[in-house]
């Protein structure tokens, strides 16, 4: 069969006529959303109940109309060191603070790479890659790279804008002046003539654009507060860096990515690399894959040791989202269209598109069945306080299987085994296959 001809369509009709099923489901989806019809109590009622160990956070997050998952996913991981520290009960990092300097990285980034591969065909897929521009996306290398670099501050001192949480307007256009850019970089390097004093002029544009739509970040602040027993505190003269020196209490660098991406080129046991638009000038995101069990073994021990996990997986895989769960048995969408099967291997699902690593935020605390394992696993995600139990997820084991990819482990919770793998040489990989 190759084309659709008038008996294929009568044997289709009566296929479908044959299935009363299938008369049912369509008169409930006429005038239902499918996502509130997908989630079966049965199902979620056996993701309910406490957790054998919970990690307390302060409070859910709200990254509004944004992708800034896995920056937000990292800052809160360090507001729980700075509030600890500083003695207080409410607490909350500066995104938008972050959210300047990533995309003024990522512009500078983009800029370079064109210079950096002029001689490459526009239409290849290097430059294709490239000329996607910018998005809000990222994952725990870059967030590492930013605080490492910039620094942190209390959200009062930097707070957000509307152009912070609603992003796709500024980033369109970035893109469109980012693209012209590129057309005038490779020209000015096929001409022979030096393309960086015009680069230059174009990060001027690009911060000027960024400070009318984010503001100007504080090079100073004094920083004053109460802890929760009513004591003042000032620190003054401060800058970012220095904040995150001597209140964040996290050294970003004892911190590595880990993924399990059972895919082709990507052995396990090894450090996965590349260099995209995600990253700064000189760095390249790396990660070590490891099989599924050592991932969750790694998350388990942070979490047993009182750790929240930055974490990546596929939001919109099985996603009941007023419900607050991800999971397999309890969401079913497929059989809502008729009862097909959308299951696929892990790796197989990365290889053809159906799956990535779309959404991080924190894993806060698990429960362990009669024989020790993980069953559950809960989240804190940021997406506000309006889904899920005041922002509050729980995935089931099945999903975390099968859905998440990538977590920032500890060093000191690897093996000695698992140190030795991340000094192997990295496994280079194209920028347009990332998944990191």
């Amino acid at each position: 069969m190759k084309d659709i001809t008038p008996e294929l369509l009568k044997e289709l009709a009566v296929s479908f006529e044959k299935d009363p099923s299938a008369r049912v489901l369509q008169g409930a989806l006429a005038k239902t959303d499918m996502s509130k019809l997908s989630c079966t109590p049965d199902g979620s009622s056996k993701l309910a109940g406490a957790f054998t160990y919970e990690v307390k956070t302060h409070g859910i997050t709200a990254q509004e109309m944004s992708g800034r998952c896995w920056m937000f996913a990292a800052l809160n991981i360090l507001r729980e060191k700075v509030a600890a520290k500083i003695n207080v009960e409410e607490f909350e990092l500066s995104q938008n603070y972050l959210t300047f300097y990533d995309k003024l990285e990522k512009a500078n980034n983009f800029l370079q790479m064109c210079i950096d591969h002029a001689d490459e065909p526009v239409k290849g897929q290097l430059m294709q890659y490239v000329l996607r521009g910018m998005s809000d996306g990222g994952y725990w290398c870059p967030a590492a790279d930013l605080i490492e670099k910039y620094g942190i501050l209390p959200k009062s001192y930097f707070p957000e804008t509307f152009q912070s949480g609603h992003t796709l307007g500024y980033i369109n256009t970035i893109n469109r002046l980012l693209r012209k850019d590129a057309m005038e970089l490779r020209e000015l390097v096929a001409e022979g003539k030096d393309p960086y004093v015009r680069k230059g002029e174009m990060m001027a544009e690009i911060y000027k654009a960024e400070c009318i739509a984010f503001g100007q970040p504080p090079k100073v602040f004094d920083f004053s507060w109460k802890d929760k027993d009513g004591a003042f505190h000032e620190d003054r003269g401060l800058t970012p860096q220095k904040f995150y020196e001597k209140y964040g209490d996290f050294a970003v660098r004892e911190y590595a990515a880990v993924i399990n991406e059972p895919l082709p080129g990507r052995p396990l046991d090894r450090p996965i690399t590349f260099h995209g638009i995600e990253n700064m000038v000189g760095r390249n995101m790396t990660a070590l894959n490891v099989s599924q069990e050592a991932l969750e073994d790694l998350c388990l021990e942070m979490l047993k040791n009182g750790e929240s996990i930055w974490f990546a997986c596929d939001a919109g895989a099985y996603l009941a989202r007023k419900d607050g769960i991800w999971d397999p048995e309890s969401v079913t969408g497929d059989e809502l269209l008729g009862g097909f099967s959308t299951t696929m291997e892990k790796g197989k699902a990365l290889l053809y598109s159906q799956s990535s690593a779309n959404h991080a935020m924190l894993l806060t605390g698990v429960h362990l069945d009669e024989n020790g394992k993980p069953d559950r696993w809960k989240i804190e995600n940021s997406w506000g306080k309006d889904v899920g139990k005041a922002g509050y997820f729980v995935c089931s084991e099945a999903y975390f299987r099968r859905f998440v990819y990538e977590a920032a482990i500890h060093k000191k919770y690897f093996s000695e085994e698992q140190l030795s793998f991340l000094e192997k040489e990295p496994v280079e990989i194209n920028a347009w296959d990332e998944d990191l």
